[in-house]
């Protein structure tokens, strides 16, 4: 995400901001575009991060555009369907800047409806939740039965308690009911696109509230393929951790002892030491006992040495199936021992489990050289 964010911010350019100025001019003579974009890039533009310089260029124009935020926003208005996609999130974090007023709420409102649907105004309205959260959820629910599926998908995605590159909802952490509110009236949403934000939204909630979550899928499920497919994605934090109710309720068979339906089991690597930035070839194995079919999410666990010597556990998917009684599984995975942005490797040893269900059938110790 890191990275990506840092590619991203150069969609933010001189041609960027000429081709915005231009538009912006069809309808406004009096706009200024040289001095904008002289304003906008200025010596500390290259450092700045990707919404940073969303935040320059949306603060920027107010300088810029008539001081009248009712006139300004006619004029975004104007263009508005000719500025789609995500470079011109500029539009709602404009709205998010400049239409807190009281007297302006209905407009901004207006504006965050009209501006997602051309690009998205996800991250615009967490500034409205935040200064009243019980009217910015009333607006939400009425934007759940839109009839355009991205004005729905805002409804779901703007009140996400850890929307990615957002502000934490810290009130929904905390309590997430005025969230599942919104939640259930996007259930069994037609759209795809929605129904994605509403998963997502699911698994935002479980990491704060997990029991309020398996509440939520035990009363929706069942009744709808596609509510089906939310709660199943939305729960897949607590389904990787092995949280043993959600394994349960999605089917997967219960490991009744230490190693219960599973008969022999090995894994192993082919070397014992590796330096950093090399790959090891893991290869496992498992039988599963004769008798019935059985439904096993298979994967394998790292215990990663963090600076101060201290264990961290990353897991790693391998595979998601039903297998029948008798059935002997054997594969390889490689894994890559380079540094991220989200991981730096040190040196020590390394335990590595094979993870059926979530429990350890197998392991193996690497020592990693760095």
């Amino acid at each position: 995400m890191i990275k990506s964010a840092e590619l991203l911010k150069n969609v933010y350019n001189q041609k960027f901001l000429l081709e915005f100025g231009s538009k912006i001019q069809s309808v406004y003579g009096n706009f200024d575009t040289r001095k904008f974009i002289t304003s906008v890039m200025d010596d500390s533009w290259e450092d700045l991060s990707l919404k940073a310089r969303m935040r320059r260029i949306s603060q920027t124009m107010g300088d810029y555009l008539p001081n009248r935020y009712e006139t300004a926003l006619d004029l975004l208005f104007a263009i508005a369907d000719t500025c789609v996609g995500f470079p011109y999130l500029i539009f709602p974090d404009f709205v998010a800047i400049y239409g807190q007023a009281e007297n302006h709420w209905t407009l901004s409102m207006k504006a965050l409806e009209n501006f997602t649907q051309q690009s998205s105004s996800e991250f615009a309205i967490r500034s409205f939740i935040s200064a009243d959260p019980e009217r910015a959820m009333q607006q939400m629910a009425i934007w759940a039965q839109h009839p355009n599926e991205h004005v729905r998908r805002l409804a779901s995605e703007g009140c996400r308690p850890r929307l990615p590159w957002g502000e934490d909802l810290l009130i929904f952490k905390k309590d997430p009911s005025p969230v599942l509110s919104i939640l259930e009236l996007l259930k069994a949403d037609p759209a795809l696109y929605v129904r994605k934000s509403v998963a997502n939204n699911l698994n935002d909630i479980v990491k704060d509230n997990p029991a309020l979550v398996l509440e939520t899928v035990r009363r929706w499920r069942g009744k709808n393929t596609d509510t089906d497919w939310i709660i199943r994605h939305g729960c897949r934090t607590l389904i990787k951790q092995a949280n043993a109710e959600a394994l349960e309720l999605f089917g997967y068979t219960k490991l009744t002892n230490e190693i219960g339906f599973i008969t022999d089991a090995s894994l192993s690597v082919a070397t014992s030491v590796i330096a950093l930035g090399e790959s090891c070839e893991l290869q496992y194995s498992l039988k599963i006992r004769a008798g019935e079919a059985v439904h096993i999410r298979l994967g394998y666990g790292v215990d990663f040495v963090k600076a101060r010597g201290g264990i961290s556990r990353k897991i790693f998917f391998l595979s998601d199936k039903t297998v029948l009684g008798g059935t002997h599984i054997t594969g390889k995975r490689k894994h890559n021992w380079s540094d991220l942005t989200t991981r730096r490797h040190y040196s020590g040893d390394h335990r590595i489990v094979l993870l059926v269900n979530g429990q350890e059938i197998s392991h193996t110790v690497l020592k990693l050289v760095t």
